[in-house]
């Protein structure tokens, strides 16, 4: 197998403040992306330890004995959770090791169908990476993974996309209860309905009945949650690896981040402005924010007492709103001490939430959820006095054999493939053509293109405006030798008809809806082709000794 490292920036519509937070090591000290930043993203140490962040979160004014109960809680409740789903010893070991006082690097993830897209598992094998560095380093760290459960964007997490002979094609699953899903309620605790069966014998179709689809077929059974169903499967692709998974929607956990939903109530307006204040900071040295903060709006989420509906909590003068009903502060503390699970952080708050419940010493996340951290590190430093550092996943483009062959047969790396199938197979038809028709089109255009500049300026010396009709009527020549190039494309695409056949595969697997594969192909679509060995694989070379795009020739 050969890894090759891209740049970053060599995939499509990557943000200036991701390619600023990646090159935040070389920023000087009064750059702002270390106050948006405060850690840098990789270590400097040659042996890749990442001592700057390998320290104990978990450290506030509680007393030795508090953190011990804290722990054993936390621990008792991963391992109720984690036994359900048929984790390994592996993950119940590490389980033990964060009682015993091991700290944890996290990572999350939506709950898609069928484990969702490629960069669940990148996420997974850079948080187990990590851990296994800090703990080689003798800081004992665990894995951990946690499930989205209370995001309630259903359309979002029921399908996953796998390629199909000539395209791609999307599986989609239904729900017990389509009503009350439509009511916004949280999608972890949506339970499958007997749709799911015909996804997974379409998936078995397309995969070839792999060995994966049997585990898939027995954690998306009829009747299980979104959530239990991709816990289940997460975990066992990960078993080896010790990877702890964890459900935070419960009472257990959020009673254990109670701490922070109270400092939400309670800190609101403090907490709004602080965010309006770096947004405006954001926006002024030229950077996007990943998530509006509008007027009025809070960091909460409440859910109905009979719908479990997730509504947005609002604040207007003293009260506070959601879904028509009004609420005073009072009522929402006398909600978090009866029942916390009803209290849900919103996209900036959950971080510093999942850091009030683990002794987290780094998030992986991926450039939107690094943009997030770029926001909510005011709300870290407001509610915990600390900032967790955020690392970047490992991002990849998975390459298998048959599809290599044809990009050394017509000498195209990644980013030539990144474009459209109509683009490429352009460019294949191009690169197609015989070497004299390329020596005539190339002199031709060459000539064409020095005699007009010369014509063009020649008369720009005559007249101002006899210049600019020239350079008029040049450009409309240069357009009529383009299209030269691309009939002369287009006839070898025509005389070999397998050229748009490469075209259409290769953006297929490498460029499906001409996005980065990690975003939208299935992880399960590898696991079926590679086993086993994939995972171990993906945390082997989740080390990142570039910061930039690992392309995979498998």
């Amino acid at each position: 197998m050969n890894v090759e490292c891209l740049p970053i920036t060599a995939l499509p519509h990557t943000t200036r403040l991701f390619r600023d937070y990646l090159d935040v090591s070389n920023a000087g000290a009064d750059s702002p992306m270390r106050r948006f930043y405060p850690m840098a993203p990789f270590g400097a140490s040659p042996d890749r330890a990442e001592a700057n962040w390998m320290r104990s979160s978990m450290h506030s004014s509680r007393s030795h004995q508090e953190e011990i109960k804290k722990r054993n809680s936390l621990a008792d409740l991963l391992l109720h959770q984690n036994l359900r789903w048929g984790a390994g010893s592996a993950a119940l070991a590490n389980i033990e090791k964060l009682r015993s006082g091991a700290d944890a690097v996290l990572t999350g993830q939506q709950v898609g169908l069928f484990g969702g897209p490629l960069l669940t598992l990148l996420k997974a094998a850079t948080a187990i990476r990590k851990a296994q560095n800090a703990t080689a380093a003798g800081l004992p760290h665990v894995p951990v993974f946690w499930l989205a459960t209370e995001d309630h964007d259903l359309a979002e997490v029921n399908n996953v996309a796998l390629p199909g002979k000539h395209e791609l094609e999307t599986l989609r699953i239904a729900v017990e209860d389509a009503a009350s899903a439509g009511s916004a309620r949280p999608v972890g605790n949506l339970r499958l309905d007997a749709s799911v069966a015909a996804a997974v014998a379409r998936l078995k179709d397309l995969l070839g009945h792999a060995p994966i689809c049997d585990r898939i077929e027995a954690a998306y059974a009829p009747g299980a949650t979104m959530g239990d169903a991709f816990a289940r499967f997460i975990a066992n692709v990960f078993a080896e690896q010790g990877l702890i998974v964890v459900d935070a929607s419960t009472r257990g956990f959020h009673a254990l981040g109670a701490a922070t939903l109270q400092a939400a109530i309670e800190d609101a307006e403090g907490l709004h402005l602080a965010l309006l204040e770096r947004n405006a900071e954001l926006e002024a040295n030229g950077y996007h924010t990943q998530v509006l903060v509008p007027e009025g709006g809070s960091l909460l989420f409440l859910l109905d007492q009979t719908t479990g509906a997730r509504h947005p909590l609002k604040r207007s003068g003293g009260a506070w709103k959601a879904n028509g009903q009004s609420y005073s502060t009072g009522d929402l503390l006398s909600i978090l001490a009866a029942e916390p699970e009803r209290l849900s952080p919103n996209a900036l708050l959950r971080a510093v939430f999942q850091d009030t419940i683990f002794p987290t010493s780094a998030y992986i996340g991926g450039p939107a959820e690094i943009a997030y951290f770029a926001q909510s590190q005011v709300i870290y430093q407001r509610i915990l006095g600390r900032t967790t550092p955020v690392l970047p996943r490992f991002s990849a483009t998975l390459i298998e054999p048959a599809l290599a062959k044809m990009m050394a047969q017509h000498e195209l790396s990644l980013p030539d493939a990144m474009e459209s199938a109509d683009a490429l197979a352009q460019k294949l038809g191009a690169r197609s053509m015989s070497a004299e028709s390329k020596r005539r089109l190339a002199d031709t255009a060459n000539a064409l293109d020095s005699e007009l500049a010369a014509l063009t300026e020649w008369m720009q010396s005559m007249d101002a405006g006899l210049g600019r009709s020239a350079e008029v009527s040049a450009s409309k020549m240069l357009y009529q030798m383009n299209r030269l190039r691309l009939m002369a494309a287009n006839h070898e695409l025509q005389r070999n008809a397998s050229l748009r056949k490469h075209a259409d595969a290769l953006t297929l697997h490498l460029f499906p809806d001409q996005k980065p594969q990690e975003r939208v192909l299935g992880g399960v679509w590898f696991l079926a082709r590679y086993g086993d060995d994939l995972a171990q694989l993906l945390v082997d070379h989740a080390e990142q000794d570039c910061p930039g795009h690992h392309v995979f020739f498998l």
